[in-house]
């Protein structure tokens, strides 16, 4: 199964009394992920990132992991899918609530189910790493989505993450982003292009979607503060303003997990 696959700051942020950073109000998701993950230097330790998805290693990022293996998280006898989270105890109440408040969001509008772990063998390990990452769907065992305190703490980020998480992708890498987006690839910052790869994605009969949370802003990546996107055929549509999941983003979601 194929599922969305290339990677989705004016950077609004509070500084919280314990002096870590966390959410003043909802900005763009795409400016916000920009702004937390350009100038990041990945650990060791960490998995091999590029833009906010996670791989296990470079050469596994020109391939689609959900094709081979299966990467969605299992429907349980009542309907819901239930997916397990730890969220690591460095992060204030404050910002943890942010991030509660992400996972609550989804329970609203589909069929999916956040719950903290006890003892299950595959789950979310969210984790204030360096920059806002995830990888694409299940992966068994502990998987780490990254909320950095210094700059990932939205509500939009959040769900963008765990988006990712379950299995989607970036708006403008669709198999049929040429008839909505046109890529003006001379002003991509350099090494960056990757970032704009178009895959051979289920689109699940939904529409391009402007609005999406997954979708980058106009500037994206830009190498000389020129577009790095136009849409068409109106290159003055809006585009890359979500603070938070849309109507097609939820009837995605609840048309691949079958809610």
């Amino acid at each position: 199964m194929a599922f969305f696959r290339c990677s989705l700051g004016l950077l609004a942020l509070l500084v919280l009394f314990d002096g870590s950073w966390a959410e003043d109000k909802d900005p763009s998701v795409s400016e916000l992920l920009w702004r937390a993950n350009k100038d990041v230097v990945h650990t060791e330790e960490e998995p091999f990132v590029m833009d906010d998805i996670a791989y296990d290693n470079e050469s596994e990022r020109n391939a689609d992991p959900c094709t081979s293996s299966g990467c969605m998280w299992g429907k349980s006898a009542n309907g819901k899918v239930h997916v397990p989270y730890d969220i690591a105890t460095h992060y204030s109440s404050r910002e943890r609530s942010i991030i509660e408040r992400g996972l609550l969001s989804f329970h609203d509008v589909s069929c999916i189910r956040f719950f903290q772990r006890t003892n299950e063998r595959d789950y979310l390990s969210i984790q204030s790493s360096n920059g806002c990452y995830s990888y694409v769907g299940r992966r068994g065992y502990s998987q780490t989505v990254s909320l950095d305190r210094q700059g990932c703490l939205y509500h939009s980020t959040v769900q963008h993450e765990l988006l990712h998480a379950l299995g989607f992708n970036h708006e403008q890498c669709r198999s049929d982003r040429d008839q909505h987006i046109r890529i003006l690839w001379e002003n991509i910052e350099s090494g960056w292009a990757y970032a704009f790869d178009k895959i051979d994605t289920l689109n699940l009969n939904t529409p391009y979607d402007y609005n999406s949370v997954m979708q980058y802003h106009r500037y994206a990546f830009s190498g000389n503060n020129k577009p790095t996107m136009v849409p068409i055929p109106n290159a003055n549509v809006e585009f890359g303003t979500a603070n938070q999941m849309s109507k097609n983003d939820i009837s995605r979601l609840n048309k691949l997990y079958k809610c």
